[in-house]
């Protein structure tokens, strides 16, 4: 198992003082009201062990914020399970539904958590490569992935590292596949309501004949800009249910409950905070791509996450994403991601992510750095 590039580009970002634009954690410190809401519930409320499953207000939080967002009728107490983020969710859905020679359908570029787990649980990967600029899902890679041995997908929507956002129909034509296998869906949507320019997030549990073969994973670190309280939930049928809490209780067992009582208070919200988060993310967006577009750079486009990434090839440099990520952390003062690190074969090896996710003064630098590395290849 490697060490993730997240560790290694960020512990160079702190070795050389390059500014970080690699890992996607926003400089902003989260809402207020969420985070006093946490620091009450630690002087006030009990700090001994919640139940395994979650507390019963962010279960019931979470089934009811899916209700106002998404239009899911999801039972909170035996469709909702409270996880240490959505990295341990993903690995209690994993050790919970793989068994050694199963097929799992992967798309790559893939988090690079997906890979690892899968392997430590016998499972056997099936990847599918997504191209730029769409990074869509091709009809003729499915029907090569499925085979009757298929037996978990897992789909990470919108698509961290691409900031792409996967529409009704690519999902569609995904379900339909899934529905003839017999298969079980993971839907990695932590990035749900970090979708921009109007457009929406369809979830992979309201496609035809999905409601009993997913498991949604959500993020609070995600919806709330609060990357280190690691709380998460899985949302499934409960003959889902049942297997992953089995999973879930030998992992971490259970999550802080005062991260989880503010949580609970955060998804209570009403819409005015998402727009206003997703209005504010999109204008960071903006600026960091007029700002690399303005220094040579082809920046594809992006839908969705904390994230945009540039062309190498067409912004005129001709080294591959690792050797540019490198030079740029040490020589220019800047980290970036290599998509490449994404892949688990046949790598594309032209395409850089940055993050987004930061004050205007950091973005500013970040985009000065870069002309410096794109001058170190000229």
């Amino acid at each position: 198992m490697p060490t993730t590039i997240f560790e290694v580009m960020s512990g160079l970002a702190r070795e050389t003082g390059a500014i970080n634009l690699g890992q996607g954690f926003p400089d902003s410190n989260g809402p207020d009201d969420v985070v006093e809401a946490a620091r009450r519930a630690l002087v006030e409320r009990s700090n001994q062990y919640p139940p395994m499953a979650g507390l019963p207000e962010l279960r019931q939080a979470v089934a009811a914020h899916y209700r106002r967002h998404q239009g899911l009728d999801l039972d909170w107490a035996s469709e909702v399970t409270v996880t240490s983020g959505a990295t341990e969710a993903l690995a209690a859905a994993i050790f919970a539904l793989v068994a050694p020679g199963d097929e799992v359908v992967l798309f790559q570029p893939l988090y690079d958590a997906y890979l690892p787990l899968v392997l430590r649980a016998g499972g056997m990967p099936r990847l599918v490569s997504l191209s730029p600029p769409d990074w869509d899902l091709d009809p003729a890679l499915l029907d090569r992935a499925f085979t009757p041995k298929t037996r978990l997908v897992i789909l990470n929507t919108p698509l961290n590292p691409t900031a792409s956002l996967f529409g009704r129909e690519a999902l569609a034509r995904l379900a339909e596949r899934i529905v003839a296998a017999d298969a079980v869906a993971i839907a990695d949507e932590v990035w749900e309501h970090l979708v921009y320019d109007g457009a929406g997030h369809v979830p992979l549990m309201a496609l035809p004949g999905m409601r009993e073969r997913v498991v949604k994973i959500g993020s609070a670190g995600k919806i709330f800009s609060l990357t280190g309280w690691k709380v998460g939930w899985m949302c499934a049928a409960p003959r889902l249910t049942r297997v992953l809490a089995r999973a879930h209780q030998f992992l971490t067992f259970t999550t802080p409950p005062n991260l989880q009582a503010a949580a609970a208070c955060g998804l209570a919200k009403d819409d005015s905070y998402f727009m206003e988060m997703r209005r504010a993310y999109a204008r960071s967006r903006d600026r960091l791509a007029a700002g690399l577009r303005a220094a040579g750079y082809r920046v594809l486009p992006s839908a969705a996450t904390y994230f945009l990434t540039v062309d190498l090839p067409g912004s005129g440099i001709a080294a591959d994403d690792m050797t540019f990520c490198q030079r740029a952390v040490r020589e220019a003062g800047v980290a970036a991601i290599p998509i490449s690190a994404f892949y688990a074969e046949n790598a594309l090896t032209s395409v850089v992510r940055l993050c987004f996710a930061k004050t205007d003064a950091t973005i500013d630098g970040g985009i000065e750095a870069l002309a410096r590395a794109r001058a170190l290849f000229a």
